[in-house]
């Protein structure tokens, strides 16, 4: 192999993969190097994509979305296993490799399989898997090595019993019961998931308050959802002790009680996997969580021509939000112009149901003194929902007072990873709660929430505008910028 590339990436993750397919389009010769035996990192390998085809697995083999015309007993397929699980995980994971590595090849980008270390601002040592050693020189290099479960000391991980997020994956047998510590995103992701395979969930978390950065309204609707499920959520208590005797698992509370599990799930963090790469010799520090430190604009670090990109640098950790920070950060390294990022991208939580919420929460605009008005549309009381036997399922907009501008969009239930798009170009494009009254949506569909939560907001207006002119005379048609104006009969 060559022992000099113009562009070296560390990590083949999201972040990874994109900036060596943007460093190889633009005619560098490019190395990635990765440890698995397979690329793809956390993301095809243990997070995004497996918890995903988890989820949809679950859904699926259970009859999750028949139950509102079947009943909540209703199942596609009795007694599903590990393996009915692991079948569809495996798959689709090969599929993603197989994927990756035809890019690769196409755009003959090199790599090692192997663990690499800085021996020098210039060059790295490979340790590659067959036991030989390369030493590398490179121009640039982008750090893409994402994050690895925190696994404090006081757990008894066991790999059998007592889990983290990458073990819960490998499961032989399902769990009777599950224990979560944790209630971020993960956590009640999964806590969500093996709950419709009507498995019996506890949720234990310190903090008071779980999804801080979404809209209260959605996460008050996510837990309710929960609770009324059966999961049993224990906020603001932490977990002081477990024990694992083989059989049971045992977790003591700090308020004195004992919870018991067939299986523990730990969910409560992840570090960066940065340990291995001697930073110090290159300049570079990290974090108590292993995260490295770059410029949010150009994803540098301090040392010049080394740059980190994906979960490795922190929030918001998101496979979306991953690659283009690697795209950005080939750009920035090889002097490729790049235009100026949107002011705002969209968060997706795969629990069950889905969340996804981009732009302003309604905390955050009170908090900036914004005059605003809130939609509200049922996803159930569309004639799609009725169709599918959604029973739940809650958009929320947000527009200004003022100029009629979209300021947020926040979404639980079916499809909500899917349907934010639609609020992402109107929030981006600097749009107003008239395209949506406006403009025709597919019927039926779950898109015509968006029609429905506008009008809902426009009415609101309607009677501040009426109350404001004092004017018990005034018309539904005297209204300034009436969106209907165009609507009317001839």
């Amino acid at each position: 192999m060559k022992t000099k590339y113009d562009f070296v990436v560390i990590g083949s993750g999201p972040a990874g993969r994109r900036g060596a397919m943007q460093a190889a389009k633009a005619g560098q010769s490019v190395l990635v190097v990765d440890k698995g035996r397979h690329i793809g990192g956390v993301c095809v390998h243990t997070g995004t994509v497996p918890s995903k085809t988890l989820r949809e697995t679950v859904l699926n083999l259970s009859g999750w979305r028949e139950r509102g015309f079947y009943g909540s007993a209703y199942k596609v397929k009795a007694n599903i296993s590990a393996k009915d699980l692991r079948k569809r995980l495996l798959m689709t994971i090969e599929h993603e490799v197989n994927i990756l590595d035809n890019q690769f090849d196409r755009n003959h980008v090199t790599r090692i399989q192997g663990t690499a270390r800085f021996i020098s601002r210039e060059q790295i040592s490979i340790e590659a898997h067959d036991g030989e050693v390369h030493c590398v020189e490179f121009g640039k290099i982008l750090l893409a090595v994402g994050t690895k479960p925190f696994r404090p000391d006081y757990i008894p991980f066991d790999g059998n019993r007592v889990l983290d997020c990458d073990d819960i994956l490998d499961l032989k047998t399902l769990p009777r019961s599950l224990t979560i510590i944790g209630a971020g995103v993960i956590g009640l992701e999964y806590a969500s998931i093996f709950n419709a395979l009507d498995i019996p969930v506890n949720v234990i978390e310190p903090r008071k308050t779980v999804l801080d950065f979404l809209d209260e309204d959605i996460v008050e609707d996510f837990l309710y959802d929960l609770r009324r499920r059966g999961v049993r959520l224990c906020l603001g208590v932490k977990a002081s002790q477990i024990k694992n005797d083989g059989q049971r698992c045992f977790v003591k509370l700090a308020d004195g009680r004992v919870i018991e599990s067939d299986t523990i799930l730990f969910a409560a963090g992840r570090i960066g996997a940065t340990d291995a790469l001697d930073l110090e010799v290159c300049g570079l520090e990290v974090d108590h969580r292993g995260r490295i430190a770059v410029s949010r604009k150009t994803f540098e670090t301090k040392t010049p021509n080394i740059y980190a990109a994906g979960d490795v640098i922190g929030f918001p950790s998101l496979a979306s939000t991953s690659m283009e920070q690697g795209r950005r950060a080939a750009c920035h390294a090889l002097d490729i112009p790049m235009a100026h990022p949107p002011d705002y991208f969209p968060y997706g939580i795969y629990a069950v149901p889905e969340i996804s919420t981009i732009g302003l929460t309604e905390k955050e605009v009170r908090a900036a003194n914004m005059p605003y008005q809130v939609g509200l549309a049922r996803l159930r009381e569309t004639s799609r929902g009725q169709i599918m036997g959604i029973q739940g399922g809650l958009m929320k907009m947000i527009f200004s007072l003022d100029t009629r501008q979209l300021l947020g969009v926040h979404i639980i239930g079916e499809g909500a990873t899917e349907l934010i798009h639609i609020g992402q170009a109107v929030l981006n494009l600097n749009g107003k709660l008239d395209y949506f009254i406006n403009n025709i949506f597919n019927y039926p569909t779950l898109a015509e929430a968006y029609k429905i939560a506008a009008l809902d907001a426009w009415n609101k207006m309607r009677n501040i505008n009426l109350e404001q002119e004092g004017d018990a005379d005034l018309t539904f048609d005297d209204l300034p910028n009436n969106p209907f104006a165009n609507l009317k009969s001839a």
